[in-house]
């Protein structure tokens, strides 16, 4: 393909002289992609890391510099309809092509290698995986932080989308019309339907309406949903992500199947997993949120993917040489790193921590008691009632943070189970620690009043002053319990054995402390509030849900976590 010379600039660094290079790409259909090419003058031929970005190229110029200064050459591009690139941006739509195009174009410079790799996070890290799918020649390895293989399961979670992400998101992504003036984002997130959003915003916004209004996995979504493909690929990954990242399901997960089920077992032996206590914007720091992790947590990603590119671009003997763990986790609480084979690490058992109460479970105060012993004898049931005009909020509301400000990282959740609308259920203080790792799931008995209920979920570390550290969270919408792919309406008063994923998490609960499960009926505005009438996107009414958690024999209540004998 021919390009165009756009500029040429020399910048000096104190170990080489980067020649940055600046031109356009062109894509298949004739697009141009603004792309910077950063080489020390002193090396001819050498393999290329490329990253993608809508977020502005530029931006990334010192990782560039770093990267051609560790004997690369570093390929940063603005994706099409985005800063300085030809197109219209349509999330997502066309970055598999365009991944393929713009690698097919490298391979053929003079100065690569004929090996490519990818690195970057979020979207920046799901444009490796389509360009991956497509197979392009000379793709090496890539380095995924933080990111998807099925972009459904980025935007829900147990039938309910994660709301304010993708409002903001988009907001942010699609252009606002002249003299418009943005609407109140808390008023926004509270309009129904689900398709007004935008309206309430202040302008259209056609893919925010699209991803709203498709809540289950249907057609809509398989274009980006490149799960099932993964395993075709014979491709070096390394996987970072954190507990409190919305995509630490996705991420953890296309581990597992790279890891498990990839058809070349040399690349089943290739994966890398770094699995961490941060949330999306604080990969590789000590502090998330309100809660400091020390300096162990904190990791150089940088360095992570030198290393590897060093193994799989340069094909370093030495790089190579050097043993890995498939796996380093994080433990919360003890916060330290541990190694493992494979993600769930061995040596770790299901155990049930069953709720227990006398019927009144309804806020920290109340009588909810998590215990190793099932109840032995039945037990009245614990309600409380989700109010759509009042929901319960994914984190405390303060002065400086707002319900639209609602975080996934580490709060104290001290403020919210004094609310009547949430099951507190507290163990007695450890006598000794508790250490637990790997996948987390409640298997409650419920029922509801109302059609449609969302049964939401925290795990929480009590400190013996009193601060509740959520460490995981899942929430699963009633008319999905039996599957996403079909609605099934809740009968009134009816009982239902649900499943809530709460994700991957690993932790010492410590001597002194506390394990506690809280319940209730939203997540907001993480996640959107049920109405609780079962229509679905487009249903303007709301009614107020009386939710039940049961726990007695036969329907057994209970957190399940992977523990340490």
């Amino acid at each position: 393909m021919r390009t165009l010379l756009i500029s040429l600039v020399l910048a000096t660094s104190a170990f080489a002289e980067i020649r940055t290079e600046t031109i356009s790409v062109p894509m298949r259909d004739g697009i141009k992609l603004a792309t910077d090419i950063y080489r020390d003058d002193a090396v001819t031929k050498a393999p290329v890391v490329l990253m993608r970005t809508p977020y502005d190229r530029t931006k990334a110029k010192g990782n560039a510099e770093k990267f051609a200064q560790a004997g690369y050459i570093a390929v940063m591009q603005d994706c099409r309809g985005t800063r300085a690139s030809e197109g219209v941006m349509a999330p997502y739509n066309n970055e598999g092509q365009d991944g393929f195009d713009t690698i097919e174009w490298i391979t053929r410079q003079p100065w690569c290698s004929g090996r490519v790799g990818m690195m970057g996070g979020s979207y920046v890290g799901a444009v490796q995986w389509q360009a991956a799918a497509e197979h392009p020649p000379g793709l090496a390895a890539i380095a995924p932080q933080a990111t998807w293989s099925s972009f459904y399961r980025n935007i829900y979670l147990g039938g309910a989308v994660r709301l304010s992400l993708i409002a903001s998101w988009i907001a942010g992504n699609t252009p606002k019309p002249a003299g418009v003036t943005p609407g109140d984002m808390n008023v926004a997130l509270m309009r129904l339907p689900l398709s007004d959003v935008d309206e309430a915003i202040g302008w259209r916004m056609p893919w925010l309406d699209a991803f709203l209004t498709h809540p289950e996995p249907n057609g809509f979504w398989t274009r980006l949903d490149l799960t099932s493909r993964l395993p075709e690929l014979a491709l070096p990954v390394l996987h970072v992500v954190g507990y409190y990242d919305f995509f630490s399901r996705e991420s953890v997960g296309n581990f597992m199947i790279m890891q498990q089920q990839a058809r070349d077992p040399a690349t089943r032996q290739q994966q890398r997993l770094i699995l961490g206590p941060w949330d999306h914007g604080t990969v590789g720091k000590t502090k998330v949120a309100e809660v400091e992790f020390g300096a162990e947590a904190a990791v150089d990603t940088f360095a992570l993917q030198v290393d590897w590119f060093d193994r799989h671009l340069k094909q370093d003997a030495a790089a190579r040489a050097k043993p890995f763990a498939p796996v380093r986790y994080f433990s919360m609480g003890d916060n330290v790193w541990r190694d493992a084979q494979a993600w769930p690490p061995a040596g770790f058992s299901a155990t049930s921590f069953y709720l227990r109460s006398d019927g009144k479970a309804n806020t920290r105060g109340g009588s909810g008691r998590l215990t190793r012993e099932a109840p032995a004898t039945a037990e009245p049931s614990d309600r409380f009632r989700a109010d759509p005009a009042n929901p319960a909020p994914a984190c405390p509301v303060t002065p400086t943070r707002p319900i639209k400000a609602a975080v996934w990282g580490p709060v104290d959740q001290s403020a919210t189970e004094d609310r009547a609308d949430v099951l507190v259920y507290t163990s007695e203080a450890m006598r000794e620690p508790l250490t637990f790792a790997g996948n987390i799931e409640a298997k409650l008995y419920v029922s509801a009043d109302t059609p449609d209920a969302d049964w939401a979920v925290k795990l929480v570390d009590v400190r013996p002053d009193g601060f509740a550290q959520n460490l995981a969270s899942g929430i699963l919408r009633g008319r999905y319990r039996e599957s996403l792919l079909k609605a099934k309406p809740l009968q009134p008063g009816q009982e239902y054995e649900i499943t809530v994923d709460l994700g991957p998490c690993a932790a010492t609960i410590a001597q002194g402390h506390r394990l506690r499960v809280d319940i209730s009926g939203a997540l907001f505005p993480l996640y959107d509030r049920n109405p609780n009438t079962g229509e679905g996107p487009f249903g303007r009414r709301t009614a107020i849900a009386t939710e039940s958690v049961h726990h007695r024999p036969g329907a057994l209540s209970r957190l399940i976590l992977p523990c340490r004998p």
